[in-house]
């Protein structure tokens, strides 16, 4: 990607203790876990770096307590991180004024959580509608904006309805409506369906990624579950004890998982559904070069092909040249590795 990055993370701490910065300093911002110990001190987040580009949606997964809302929170500011710098289209967060803060975050960010925090004494027109209230818009004007958007995430005809009288999906819904109000170009996710039922959070999943198609958001999407992840992710950053352990591609960190603890994470995932043909291609010869599989094929689409073959079929690139072979051994090697599961 040459576009430069929306948002860049340079160095990120965010330490709970008595002397958060002097603790880094005293320690070269380089403490161990023995160092945090001794000093009564959490690492919530641990010298973390990484860019999201235009349009991307960049997922941060963890376990409970790895720091991943944390993070959230200090890229935004809610939190202010202890060291490091934050930049947004390459202004740094870190030397704005709490003024400044407050348009960024009125005018460029939008924000979904977990619990949707709508007003109950608002209807849905309303609740949407608050964001553009707070900038100040007229009445006329932020009521049209409110209607766009409840339109957009599927809502017409409930404008009137109160959040009591709203399902769990269609209170999100109007959550996400609302972030979307104000027109943000970044969008900030944390957990966002993770209280919803299996059904309507798979149902909120492709409202989401509809939503993208359309919009076109630079997005940071928190979640714990690897499935959502996969999903929704162009690229996944997993977080443990607070570092960043590893920022790749689905399929690149299905195909090679940095450590134990992201093989965990990446041990049930739908191995099919996410490895390329590309991935376990291998040189050779084939037998015959007509009817190559792409190799941008998922390994599901093509393993009744490749596993009901005899011999090596041929793997293409995008241009239709033969880059090598896939056997019905390397097939079943990439869909059941040893030691996998």
């Amino acid at each position: 990607m040459d576009s430069p990055a929306r948002i860049s993370c340079r160095n990120l701490w965010k330490v709970f203790g008595p002397d958060p910065l002097g603790f880094l300093k005293s320690h070269g911002f380089a403490p161990t876990d023995d160092d945090f110990r001794k000093a009564a001190s959490i690492g919530a987040v641990r010298d973390v770096s990484f860019d999201v580009m235009p349009g991307e949606i960049l997922i941060i997964m963890g376990l409970s307590g790895s720091g991943k809302s944390t993070l959230i929170r200090a890229i935004t500011r809610l939190n202010d991180p202890t060291s490091g710098h934050v930049l947004m289209d390459g202004k740094d967060l870190m030397d704005c004024r709490p003024d400044e803060l407050i348009e960024l975050r009125r005018h460029k960010m939008g924000m979904v959580f977990q619990h949707f925090g709508l007003l109950p004494h608002r209807n849905v027109l309303s609740n949407v509608a608050f964001p553009l209230e707070v900038r100040g818009a007229a009445q006329d004007e932020r009521e049209t904006r409110a209607r766009e958007m409840i339109k957009l995430v599927g809502l017409e005809g409930r404008e009137s309805y109160f959040p009591r009288e709203l399902s769990g999906g269609q209170q999100q819904r109007v959550g996400i409506a609302r972030s979307l109000a104000v027109g943000p170009d970044i969008w900030f996710l944390d957990e966002p369906f993770s209280a919803l039922d299996p059904l309507i959070r798979k149902e909120m999943q492709n409202e989401f990624l509809r939503l993208q198609r359309l919009l076109k958001k630079t997005i940071v999407f928190i979640t714990h579950d690897f499935d959502e992840a996969v999903r929704l992710g162009d690229r996944i950053g997993i977080m443990n004890d607070g570092r960043l352990v590893q920022l790749a591609t689905p399929e690149e960190m299905v195909s090679n998982p940095a450590d134990d603890y992201v093989r965990e994470f990446t041990q049930n995932a739908p191995r099919d559904q996410i490895i390329s043909l590309a991935r376990i291609a291998r040189p050779g010869k084939p037998k015959s070069a007509k009817n190559a599989l792409p190799g941008t094929s998922k390994l599901g689409e093509v393993a009744a092909r490749v596993l009901g073959s005899d011999t090596p079929v041929a793997v293409s690139n995008d241009k239709g040249i033969v880059i090598g072979v896939v056997s019905r051994e390397d097939m079943i090697r990439a869909l059941y590795p040893v030691g996998h599961g």
